[in-house]
């Protein structure tokens, strides 16, 4: 992607003052959220990583920041008729929190399929939440005729200013703690939170590195700022940045100020979402670990870089983050499937068990299959789900057992 130097950031819809001013709104309702290094992360990537943990807000995703923003200048009669927003469920949350703190009446429509964390966490909030939909931009459509048909005042997830404004806040935070950064890498989903920084960043160090990441699955802004044309398709983990149609005002920004973006696939989502669980102990959705995953797919542009990176939200179900976590452990060799074909009778699996205590692993589940098999009949299906501490445990486990002359399928 090549930088556009013509424009600048005081020529574009949202300037520096513009955001200057949302953080004077947001003062003591929106959390300062921590910016801390991470050292242990910072060694496994060879860059200089520096968090910004928007999942710590009170509920869970920078998202509030713009909904205060965009809330507080509402009218007096726009308060009293009340608010309708779209959302995957952050920018629901945002907008039902600080709209019911304002005492503002609050009605979301949320699409199909949207976790059921958002959606419980964005009534418990006070808002009347509608499913409808089976996009984002299905939803958004129904937002609008509701919104028109009730005098209600649409709440943009991203494409208004006050909105990219409010995200913008951010930016001010990071470089106010740690003025030297290099790069800041954030996460596209329709723009906002990404053209907010990146005016904020650039208007105050011109020089610094702005990159954006989306998910292989939606590359939406992507195509339309490299005039690509990659499909849109499937259920990515990360559907807080699953967006089709990026706003119309921030690509004007994300054209003018962001550097470049980047692609990562689901497998980089999973394991950046895995260190930042097991290494930073801090629960983030596949959105918020998008920019992790971008440095883990291309260490070497970032090798020896001072990144900032924002963790933008929070909100996973718990179902969802239990299969990331134990798929990562199969994929690091921690957790995984041994398959026998062996003699149905009294002792083959004592045998079994025999060997893998030896060996140190741990048994985690067994299951025999006598039926629905094409061995003979006198024969069995015999899987196990074992522990190691890593790949080279798993080879000398399964080597311990082909020693004892036990044939063994490994599913790893």
């Amino acid at each position: 992607m090549t930088k556009n130097t013509k424009t600048s950031p005081t020529k574009l819809p949202v300037t520096l003052r513009d955001v200057e001013a949302a953080a004077v709104t947001l003062a003591g309702f929106v959390k300062r959220t921590n910016f801390d290094h991470s050292r242990t992360l910072s060694d496994i990537t060879g860059a200089d990583i520096w968090l910004k943990f928007e999942n710590l807000q009170f509920t869970a995703t920078f998202k509030e920041r713009g909904a205060l923003n965009r809330l507080s200048a509402l009218s007096a009669d726009q308060r009293r008729q009340g608010v309708v927003a779209a959302s995957a469920g952050n920018h629901a949350q945002g907008v039902a929190y600080h709209a019911a703190r304002l005492s503002i009446p609050a009605t979301i429509f949320v699409p199909a399929g949207t976790p059921t964390v958002k959606i419980e966490n964005t009534r418990r909030h006070g808002a009347t939440v509608i499913e409808g939909g089976a996009t984002l931009e299905d939803a958004a459509n129904l937002a609008k005729e509701h919104g028109a048909s009730c005098g209600l005042t649409y709440i943009h997830p991203y494409d208004d200013p006050l909105i990219i404004a409010g995200q913008g806040t951010i930016a001010l935070e990071m470089l106010a703690a740690v003025t030297d950064l290099d790069v800041l890498i954030v996460p596209i989903g329709g723009g906002g939170l990404i053209s907010g920084i990146a005016v904020a960043a650039k208007s105050l160090k011109p020089d610094i590195e702005v990159i954006g990441v989306q998910a292989t699955l939606y590359p939406s802004m992507y195509n339309l700022i490299k005039a690509q044309s990659l499909p849109m398709r499937g259920d990515t983990l990360a559907e807080g940045i699953a967006v089709k149609a990026p706003g119309a005002i921030t690509s004007e920004i994300v054209r003018a100020l962001v550097d470049d973006i980047v692609l990562v696939t689901e497998q980089h989502i999973e394991h950046a979402l895995s260190l930042l669980l097991t290494i930073e102990k801090s629960v983030t959705e596949g959105a918020g670990a998008a920019g992790l995953a971008a440095v883990l797919a291309d260490p070497d542009r970032f090798r020896g870089r001072k990144l900032g990176l924002v963790l933008s939200g929070g909100n996973i179900d718990t179902r969802l983050l239990s299969g990331v976590l134990t798929r990562q452990l199969a994929r690091e060799g921690r957790l995984s499937r041994l398959r026998f074909d062996i003699v149905d009778r009294p002792g083959q699996l004592a045998a079994v068990v025999a060997v893998l205590s030896n060996a140190g692993a741990n048994i985690v589940e067994v299951s025999h299959q006598r039926i629905f098999t094409d061995l003979p009949a006198k024969a069995v299906v015999l899987e196990v789900v074992i522990e190691t501490r890593d790949r080279s445990h798993l080879a000398s486990t399964i080597g311990a057992l082909r020693a004892a002359d036990i044939r063994v399928d490994a599913n790893t």
